[in-house]
């Protein structure tokens, strides 16, 4: 095999940092530019009335998205309770259990597979098993469909974490007579805690900006919510219905309830670094 010269490996590794350099650099700017643009519209319609108000009709200035921001907090919420722990389940099962058993390859197919379906034929699917046999939309349907999103990511997430823990630590807890529930909940959980953390955080984040499954289950309200059996107020369909009308107002909402959305998933990512934040000793 002919060798290549001092200069051209020099040359093409030069090459591929600065094509990744240039790569991040355009990534960074993207991001930077939508924030940026999200913060500078979105701040001039937040305000106390935004928080605690429901929205006026067409024309009427004033009012707030108070109920979309509560509905939104509700879904997101019960779409956690129901998907993670049932996410964490399967990636216990695929990364400590299963392993290479033709069940754990099935549900490994069946969890890609999911993660790759588009979200709003999860949407029209809940809507056909939950929405149609009751004749209402409602925040359980809503929140039954952010949960099936969030379930593929918190279970490769889960699986993924686990496998980075060494299998010594695992061998020397069972070695001391630990039975194996144990190990792994307090040694290989503990373990990979900040990457099962950042797993549902990313799962939230995932379904936070979610419209197409509401659409089909949700839907939304212009009143408070007061029932998860009817239709429930949220951010993301409020956006899409204020961005799309021809009032100024109402697109000047849409913006305050993007820049919302995009701070409450910061806030909570920095929030549960800072809590688990590893002790120095």
């Amino acid at each position: 095999m002919r060798s290549r010269s001092l200069f051209g490996r020099r040359a093409l590794d030069l090459a591929v940092k600065a094509a990744s350099t240039l790569a991040a650099l355009i990534a960074l700017f993207g991001l930077g530019w939508i924030l940026v643009e999200i913060l500078t519209r979105g701040m001039a319609a937040l305000n106390w009335a935004f928080f605690t108000e429901l929205p006026t009709p067409p024309g009427m200035p004033g009012g707030g998205l108070g109920n979309a921001v509560l509905g939104t907090a509700i879904m997101t919420m019960l779409a956690t309770v129901l998907g993670v722990p049932i996410g964490l389940l399967a990636g216990i099962f695929l990364s400590e259990f299963g392993k290479d058993s033709k069940a754990a390859t099935a549900v490994r197919f069946l969890s890609n597979v999911l993660m790759g379906t588009p979200s709003i034929i999860i949407g029209v699917f809940v809507y056909t098993v939950l929405v149609l046999p009751r004749g209402m939309f409602s925040g359980y349907a809503g929140a039954v469909a952010l949960a099936v999103i969030m379930l593929p990511v918190v279970t490769r997430t889960t699986e993924d974490m686990l496998s980075l823990v060494p299998n010594a630590l695992r061998e020397s807890a069972l070695a001391l007579g630990a039975p194996r529930w144990r190990v792994t909940m307090g040694v290989v959980f503990r373990s990979a805690r900040d990457g099962l953390i950042t797993g549902a955080l990313l799962a939230i984040a995932r379904v936070s900006g979610e419209t197409a499954p509401l659409l089909f289950t949700a839907l939304n309200s212009p009143y408070w919510p007061e029932s998860l059996g009817r239709p429930m107020p949220n951010l993301t369909v409020t956006i899409f219905n204020y961005a799309m009308s021809p009032f100024a107002d109402w697109k000047a909402m849409a913006w305050g309830a993007s820049l919302v959305i995009i701070a409450g998933v910061l806030v909570l990512a920095v929030f549960s670094r800072l809590l688990f934040k590893p002790k120095q000793t």
